[in-house]
């Protein structure tokens, strides 16, 4: 269902043990709605919330809204470092033009 990648794994990891909470997860939601359908959010959580769903993917606890889990099947969490930024990234190859922009393809 959702990967995360090695290297946004040990980057979470990381995280994770300079923030102190060892014991938490990362929670993804969705932030919004634009042209390419559902943007998401991240956040770190200890538990998951009345109604997630919780899985493992590369030693980290993942929990989700059930709300997006059919949305959510093929993401991918991946964290980049180069000349324009760094910071973790999420690929949803079945997003979708969600708002008939005249933009999209």
């Amino acid at each position: 269902m959702i990967e995360i990648t090695d290297t946004a794994a040990g980057e979470l990891k990381l995280l994770l043990e300079k923030e102190n909470k060892t014991d938490h997860g990362l929670r993804i939601f969705a932030a919004g709605f634009g042209c390419s359908g559902i943007q998401y959010g991240l956040t770190l959580a200890e538990s998951p919330e009345s109604g997630d769903g919780e899985i493992d993917s590369n030693g980290i606890k993942i929990f989700y809204s059930k709300d997006i889990e059919d949305d959510i099947k093929e993401l991918q969490i991946d964290y980049i470092d180069n000349e324009y930024g760094n910071g973790f990234i999420i690929d949803n190859p079945n997003a979708s033009c969600g708002s008939g922009c005249s933009s999209c393809g």
